[in-house]
């Protein structure tokens, strides 16, 4: 269980490095890929790609360390919430294409935090 737990917490957190660096530090590019981002403030798409971000490292050191483990499964459910409000965001301006990793963010996340309680 332990090593499908790492295997999903590695996707996991690969996806929102991803997310989070584009959002944070490629705000042009991702804006081509993302047009969403043209309709939002720079400085938000920039909160919630450091947010992501800062949700990886709990993700992976804590556990991976054995400092303070009980810290992952809070980093998992922060990045849960992190999709579903960008679900709600996506639902209310018709993206329904957006939607759909939204959710399957918000599973493996949910798996994860379930997983490391």
């Amino acid at each position: 269980m332990n090593i499908s737990l790492w295997i999903v917490q590695g996707i996991l957190g690969l996806g929102f490095i991803y997310s989070g660096w584009m959002k944070a530090f490629k705000f042009e590019k991702a804006k081509t890929s993302w047009p969403w981002m043209s309709e939002v403030s720079r400085g938000f798409v920039f909160f919630i790609g450091i947010a992501e971000l800062i949700g990886v490292i709990g993700l992976i050191i804590p556990q991976a360390t054995n400092i303070a483990p009980v810290l992952t499964p809070f980093a998992a459910i922060g990045l849960a919430a992190i999709v579903l409000f960008g679900a709600v965001f996506h639902a209310l301006r018709n993206e329904y294409r957006e939607i759909g990793v939204n959710i399957v963010f918000l599973v493996i996340a949910l798996i994860v935090a379930i997983g490391r309680m």
